[in-house]
């Protein structure tokens, strides 16, 4: 269906957001749309001074073009503009775009108030749930560094689960830096996030942190892209509980498989497979269930929302993630998603 021209002038009047023009041999502004009234207070008889705040880049831009470099006709960037009420947090967006009567610079301005407060909302949680974690962590990490240094003479099975103890704590200490941090946070609706991995490199990865706990974890790769689109943070966690999982659930000196490749029904499938305690049959179906800990599980320390979580994340993606013995021993977890190899 064809819109006639004023139409398009129609939408813009009445859009929540700024729309605006400027003559970049003049820098005059050639049109404004009446949202500048409603979200700044600005009138038409003074709305051009006020509009200079939107050309503070505008003769380095056409220096640019002047000089071939064409790359970077839109820009966006975020300032505060003079509002009725005080400063008003705004995102402008621009583009240079040669017309017939020359070159124009035509944009829009969105406030972000709510954007902000939503930031400075999600920040303040983070920084509450860092510290909710940080103080029953720090009690842990001195009193397992005490324990240490009041046991010297403790038996090498003793020291070992206290080294496994600080391990658990320093992860979960680094876990909170990297994802709780100010910067971190910082970073949050202003960079873009990754949104693929390397599968091969991830299951290396992930395989070479485990061998800090257990050597004998072996990768094998089958027929791969280079990038599978995804989130990254999350698949990794996912093949990190199953990796936590198999070590702590088979035998110390047993190989652990990491194998990552093409599924026989299409997608990518990552599985890990030990040769520990099968899961008793009638537990197959819960093993996902939130907080659900089985009979073999009892004696290890654990939450029992590991395979839950993996479970959640693996199904934002239109994946899924399932639990098998094996005929001879052990058991392998299985993550497939539907992406296209």
């Amino acid at each position: 269906m064809a819109i006639a021209p004023g139409d398009y002038r129609l939408m813009l009047d009445y859009s929540s957001d700024i729309h605006w023009m400027v003559d970049c041999a003049t820098a005059r502004l050639l049109y404004v749309s009446p949202a500048a009234a409603r979200l700044l207070g600005w009138e038409p008889e003074t709305v051009q001074a006020v509009a200079d705040n939107l050309l503070v880049d505008l003769p380095a831009r056409l220096a640019r073009v002047e000089n071939g470099d064409d790359t970077r006709r839109t820009v966006r960037r975020e300032a505060e503009l003079e509002g009725r009420n005080g400063p008003v947090p705004v995102e402008i967006e621009s583009t240079l775009v040669a017309t017939p009567e020359g070159l124009r610079l035509v944009g829009v301005v969105r406030d972000i108030t709510s954007r902000r407060a939503g930031d400075a909302q999600q920040k303040k949680f983070a920084s509450m749930l860092s510290h909710e974690f940080r103080t029953p962590l720090a009690t842990i990490d001195g009193a397992i560094q005490r324990l240490e240094m009041t046991h010297g003479n403790a038996d090498e099975a003793t020291k070992k689960r206290y080294r496994k103890i600080q391990g658990a704590v320093d992860r979960l200490l680094a876990m909170m830096d990297e994802y709780l941090s100010p910067d971190r946070l910082a970073s949050i609706g202003r960079e873009r996030q990754e949104n693929s991995i390397d599968p091969a490199a991830l299951v290396e990865q992930v395989a070479e942190e485990g061998r800090q706990r257990r050597r004998t974890v072996v990768v094998h790769c089958g027929e791969l892209q280079a990038r599978v689109r995804c989130d990254p943070a999350g698949i990794r966690m996912c093949l990190e509980v199953l990796l936590d999982n198999a070590i702590k659930y088979s035998p110390d000196v047993s190989t652990i498989e990491i194998f990552a490749g093409k599924a026989s029904e299409g997608g990518v499938e990552f599985v890990v497979a030990d040769t520990g305690p099968a899961i008793p049959t009638d537990e197959l179906e819960r093993v996902f269930d939130k907080g659900f800990r089985g009979r073999a599980t009892a004696t290890v320390p654990g939450s029992g929302l590991g395979l839950y979580m993996a479970k959640s994340i693996v199904e934002v993606h239109g994946g899924n993630v399932s639990v098998q013995n094996l005929l001879e021993s052990g058991k392998k977890f299985r993550i497939w998603l539907p992406v296209p190899l």
